[in-house]
This record gives C-alpha cells, structure tokens and sequence, in this order.
C-alpha cells in the first residue's frame, strides 16, 4: 500500500507546490497588456442603389497584343532576336500609325530605319531579358527613345517559333525597374511637383498580355522653393549595331547605375 501511496503524497505536494512557483516568477516576462484593440472597420460600400454599368470604360488597349511579322524566334530563345529587327518589322507593318500600342513618331520611325547606317543615332536601346510570365522562358524588354523625353517600352513573348509583343506603353519616363516578375514604369508627374507617377506591370494569364496592375502617384521628395528640380533622364542608346539574329549573342557590359535607365536583373 506504501508503493501506491507514495506517488499520491508526490503529486498533492507538486500540486500544492505549483502555485507558489508560479506567482514566485510573478512579473519576470510576463505578456503585458497593449491596451484596447481599436473596433475593425470593413468596407462600406456607398451609394447602393446605384445601377449597373451598362457600358464598360474606356478601352485604352492595355490588353492588345500581336505577333510581329516575320520575325522567327529559333528555340523560342529570345536572346537570339535582334532587338532593332523587332521594331522595324513593326513600324513597316504599321507606317502610319502614330497613337496607341503601335503608335510612333515620323522621326523616331525614320531613325529606326536608319540603325544600321547610324547605330549612334538608333533610339532602340540595349534590350534586356527576363521571365515575366512564368513559363521558364525569358522575354524580350525594348526600350525606344523619343522626342519631348518619351520613353517607349515593350515587352515580347517568344512562343511556336514566333514573336508577340504583350505589352506596350509610352510615357516620360524617369526609369524602369525589374521587382520579381513585375516590370515597374517610373514616369513624370505633369503638374504636381515632387511627385511621380509609378506602375507596376504583372501578366495576366486570363488576358495573354502584361496589364498595369498598380498605378500610383508617389511623393518623392519635400514640396517647396527650396527644394531642387527633378533631374533630366538620362538615356542610353547602343554604341554599335546589334549581331545579326541567329549569330551567337555576347554579353553586354554593365551599364552604369548613373546613366542606364534600366535596372540590370540580378
């Protein structure tokens, strides 16, 4: 009977016991209170009784796409794609064209006519390359340059041996940024000093293209007489006329953080 009683004394004892060990550490690293948590607000939709759209906003083509004529893409390898090629083959498939997704200026046309003749004077810059879809593969990222400081930027999917522009926009643009799989557009901001416009650019499966997924508009410094102007963009155009597509491509060098518009992927 002692065998049985022995641990029944134990246990009342640590029972007994437990208490007075607990309020011994007392405050030590207890959790304190933050006070009262503020009542959650949801959404309050106003206006109820407003009726249905019965006709959807405007279109401003950020879902368009199209296949660019006669340009082959060996192994879907957009790497192998002659950047300069990929926007002569769209101003000759649209010359007269000069607003939306396809829009150009005469003279940035004619300057990209002249790209091989006058590889200084070529407003396509440097392209660059990353996979913004998803599928393992990267795409093409061209930028043009264009009068009164506009920026061009398109992106390109490679798929079944040819080329699809997925995504074009025009814009003063202060730079461009790589973040992930988004493709982020920093633009001037007309009219409100010490702001800028940013948009970031996510593909959407559903649509087959890149759509502005967030737009905002974004203080980037104090407002006031003593704050300085915005500095000009810079931009970068080649130095020499691109390799001919299929030959085997080089790496270009690093641009500089100071004078690229670009931001190199990592």
């Amino acid at each position: 009977m002692r065998k049985r009683g022995l641990p029944f004394v134990a246990a009342v004892a640590l029972a007994v016991a437990a208490p007075f060990a607990l309020s011994g550490c007392g405050t030590e690293g207890e959790l304190q209170s933050a006070g009262a948590t503020p009542t959650a607000v949801g959404p309050v939709r106003l206006w109820p009784g407003l009726p249905p759209a019965t006709a959807p906003p405007l279109d401003y083509g950020e879902t368009d796409t199209e296949s660019v004529p006669g340009i082959d893409v060996p192994g879907n390898d957009v790497r192998r794609v002659d950047a300069v090629a990929v926007v002569e083959a769209e101003v000759r498939a649209h010359p007269d064209t000069y607003s939306g997704a396809d829009g150009m200026y005469q003279e940035t046309a004619r300057q990209i006519s002249r790209c091989a003749e006058e590889p200084a004077k070529c407003p396509v810059m440097r392209p660059y390359y990353r996979d913004l879809t998803g599928n393992g593969r990267d795409e093409l990222i061209v930028g043009i340059t264009m009068p009164d400081q506009q920026v061009g930027v398109r992106v390109y999917l490679a798929e079944n041996g040819g080329l699809t522009r997925i995504m074009s926009t025009v814009d003063q643009v202060i730079s461009v940024e790589l973040a992930g799989r988004d493709l982020i557009v920093r633009a001037a901001s007309a009219g409100i000093p010490g702001y800028e416009y940013r948009t970031a650019w996510s593909w959407d499966e559903q649509q087959g293209a890149m759509l502005p997924t967030r737009d905002e508009i974004v203080r980037v410094k104090p407002v006031g007489p003593s704050a300085s102007p915005a500095p000009e963009p810079r931009l970068v155009k080649p130095s020499a006329e691109p390799p001919p597509p299929g030959s085997s491509p080089t790496p270009a060098p690093a641009p500089s953080a100071s004078d690229d518009p670009f931001v190199e992927p990592s």
